[in-house]
């Protein structure tokens, strides 16, 4: 730590080209690899293929070696031996990036040892056969239980909740919730329920709006500014709520610059409205990150209330496999009363000799995450949680302050910046105040470091995308994603770095020093050279099974980013 602050310190301290290379023809890999390998004996050419099927010395004699490719698109008419298929496979996976540099996602990549050993003893468990399973269904019963106690349900009240496969699908549980009481409301008082609306950011993650599409209801997606800290804006809630609002979604730790929305804020308006007019708007927390952090650091949630401990927030979300730290696969939706879930949503089941009752989108889904994620609360405990937590806040502080203070960067993000200060300081700004600071004494909001760069070194150095510092990053192995912020402000582009359990104070050294090499690398370039720095070209696959477009052709899209279909950030 003390090394690199000095490092921070010091950085404090110091403070169009020649015409392109000629064109090549395009090369197709697939077509190019077809004709090398055919051969004017087609009937020789399967015998072969059938030998080598049944007997092989090692993985690598197989006809997969050399003979023949693995099929990807059609089954092949014969299998192939188990350690023959798992070599190949392995080795093509290993193309794949590393989990723990993939800095882009909030999802977790690091299970200890025992939890790991708890989920392959287990992964043959289904949530959905309960009976057959009580015991997992405990732990289930356990982790609900738990949470709503840290996300502070109120004396006199049943909270009620699920596991989920992920914040996905407890959004969408969550939203179906607001939508039936919001009828149920209206039927009894003998209005339509025609047009139903809910409320959101522009920076709303693409499954807030999903719910809306799949379950026909409007999105009143609101701009976000540097005003609003690029998330949602109480001011435009008042402006945007009427009769047919179902909800309001707030989230706990926006996915672009990891701040947390103004829940009591938000609730306040939404008081005054009642007053009013005599309607009642829920709010529903996105906590897909944040209701694993807030709890547990010394910030909170910057100090103002967003739990239940607000009567206006009916039901709450969180991944458990982002800061909950277990792996993909698992979530959690928890309504603070049973009365908030309606009956119309919960189907009784009779299954495998069994009763139970139903409130999920899906049926069959894995057991082990949950006893995972039991097992994480049960080891770490609340001072367990606080101290990953905390330090998680610490590194992405240190690398937002070591990326300002080399004067080439400017953080959007501001879990760096002293509580209240919410702008760019200059690179003069205090580094460490004191030895036992904590996140009390910084804004709150997620491990997430949001940067661009600075408008010096754009002036200096006009001729740097700042994609290439992602591209070049990912020749080191590290997955920083650039990407613009919501339409309002998307003529913004920003770099950003999800800081995680799994990073330590080493790696976070590594890392600086990297994104430093390759930035002054870039600044040693001329345009001619940056021009080799562009995406590399889509795979087959990825040609059959997506419509979508790369990151340099998105003004090409059906329908751009202005029209709402952007918010895939997660």
């Amino acid at each position: 730590m003390a090394g690199l602050a000095r490092h921070v310190s010091n950085l404090q301290r110091d403070n169009a080209g020649p015409s392109p290379p000629p064109s090549f023809s395009k090369v197709d890999p697939e077509e190019l690899l077809k004709t090398l390998n055919s051969h004017p004996d087609e009937a020789h050419k399967h015998r072969v293929h059938s030998q080598r099927a049944i007997s092989h010395t090692t993985p690598y004699s197989s006809r997969y070696a050399s003979t023949q490719e693995i099929p990807k698109f059609k089954m092949p008419h014969d299998g192939a031996p188990a350690d023959a298929v798992h070599a190949m496979l392995r080795d093509e996976l290993d193309l794949d990036g590393r989990p723990n540099l993939n800095l882009a996602s909030f999802v977790g990549t690091y299970v200890e040892k025992e939890a790991e050993a708890l989920m392959i003893e287990n992964l043959s468990k289904n949530m959905s056969d309960a009976d057959e399973y009580p015991a997992m269904m405990d732990m289930h019963a356990r982790c609900i239980s738990i949470l709503s106690h840290l996300w502070g349900v109120q004396k006199g009240e049943k909270a009620v909740g699920t596991a989920t496969t992920g914040s996905s699908e407890a959004i969408h549980l969550g939203g179906l919730a607001m939508k039936r009481r919001w009828q149920e409301r209206r039927m009894a008082q003998g209005k339509d329920t025609l047009k139903p609306n809910i409320i959101m950011g522009a920076n709303a993650q693409v499954a807030l709006e999903k719910f809306a599409r799949y379950f026909e209801v409007e999105a009143r997606i609101l701009d976000v500014s540097e005003k609003s800290r690029y998330c949602l804006d109480p001011e435009l809630v008042k402006e945007n709520i009427d009769e047919n609002t179902i909800g309001v979604f707030v989230i706990l730790g926006s996915t672009y610059t990891g701040v947390y929305e103004p829940v009591e804020e938000v609730s306040k308006v939404l008081d005054d409205y009642e007053k009013k007019t005599g309607i009642s708007i829920d709010i529903h927390v996105d906590g897909a990150s944040g209701a694993f952090i807030a709890p547990f650091t010394y910030a909170g949630a910057g100090g103002p209330k967003w739990n239940f401990e607000l009567k206006r927030v009916k039901s709450i979300n969180v991944s458990g496999h982002k800061f909950g730290l277990a792996l993909a696969g698992v979530g959690f939706i928890i309504w603070r009363d049973e009365a908030l879930l309606p009956k119309h949503l919960i189907f009784e089941l009779h299954y495998l000799g069994g009763t139970e009752e139903s409130y999920t989108l899906n049926f069959s889904r894995p057991g082990a995450q949950i006893i995972a994620q039991y097992f994480n609360l049960i080891h770490l405990g609340f001072t367990g949680y606080r101290a990953i937590m905390e330090n998680c806040l610490q590194n992405a502080r240190l690398l937002s302050k070591a990326l300002e203070a080399s004067g080439w960067y400017v953080c959007v993000s501001d879990i760096h910046r002293k509580k209240g200060v919410f702008h760019f300081e200059g690179t003069d700004a205090a580094v460490f105040d004191k030895e036992d600071e904590t996140s009390a004494d910084y804004n709150a909001g997620l491990p997430v470091v949001a940067f661009s760069l600075s408008p010096q070194f754009k002036k200096d150095y006009s001729h740097v995308k700042q994609q290439s510092v992602s591209t070049l990053m990912r020749a080191k192995q590290y997955i920083i994603p650039n990407y613009p912020l919501p339409p309002a402000c998307a003529d913004h582009e920003i770099l950003r770095v999800v800081v995680r359990e799994s990073m330590s104070l080493d790696l976070l050294d590594r890392l600086i020093s990297d994104l430093f090499a390759v930035t002054q690398s870039l600044m040693e370039s001329d345009a001619v050279d940056l021009q080799a720095l562009q995406p590399p070209p889509s795979s087959i696959e990825k040609n059959h099974a997506s419509q979508g477009l790369p990151h340099h052709q998105r003004h090409n899209a059906k329908r751009p980013m202005s029209d709402g279909i952007h918010r895939t950030v997660c």
